[in-house]
């Protein structure tokens, strides 16, 4: 059978997910994928030089469908930087959701080993641009000199909450995940219980408190 030629970028890609969706399995490589989806080598060169290329593309595509379908709404943009957030990570979940199968090849044997995550690189480039445009560092409490450390801390911390949420994901039973549906709300909200200083203000609050009661009263 002649080789298929002319196969677009997105082309590519779908035959990658569904084969790899319809296997259960990964291709050895390049000429494996090729041969199994009767695809003209070159032409898979004129897109991506590597199968983890082609993961890496497909995750980063997820993503960026996500956040495109939100920016069709005008509801999403006029909400504030944690409103979107949860937004991004329902819709970007339903879309992992949708396609569990290939994730779940593609990630198996990384669950309790976040840091080989390699096929989630180019993902991790864009979500910490989403967060950057966030500008969630102007809830933080200004530290002279340490501005752009305080982002670099929330952009490092955000990144390891995605992937901590995948990998409940991945190991979430419940019926239509609901139980990472709850996990999302949660921990964003624990997240921005600290990044708007709601921990330190309470602390300020019982250090005041404690000071009135035990100190001032020794001192009537």
């Amino acid at each position: 059978m002649k080789k298929k030629k002319n196969s677009s970028k997105l082309d590519i890609l779908t035959l990658y997910m569904d084969l790899v969706s319809e296997q259960k399995s990964k291709p050895d490589d390049v000429s494996d994928f090729c041969e199994q989806v009767n695809l003209d080598e070159d032409n898979f060169y004129e897109h991506f030089k590597s199968l983890k290329k082609v993961e890496k593309t497909i995750f980063n595509e997820l993503f960026k469908n996500s956040l495109e379908v939100l920016n069709e709404s005008e509801e999403f943009l006029a909400f504030d930087g944690k409103n979107k957030l949860l937004s991004l990570y329902f819709t970007f979940f339903e879309n992992l959701t949708l396609n569990r199968e290939y994730v779940e090849v593609v990630l198996k044997g990384c669950k309790n080993q976040l840091k080989s995550y390699k096929s989630l690189s180019s993902l991790k480039k864009s979500f910490i641009d989403f967060v950057d445009s966030l500008a969630l560092s102007d809830s933080i409490l200004p530290i002279d000199g340490l501005e752009k450390i305080q982002t670099g801390f929330i952009n490092h911390s955000a990144w390891v909450q995605m992937l901590i949420t995948i990998k409940f994901w991945l190991e979430d039973e419940s019926e239509s995940f609901e139980k990472t549906d709850i996990f999302i709300e949660k921990s964003i909200n624990t997240s921005f219980d600290i990044i708007e200083n709601k921990f330190l203000k309470n602390v300020f609050d019982l250090g005041k408190f404690v000071y009135k009661e035990k100190f001032q009263k020794n001192t009537d």
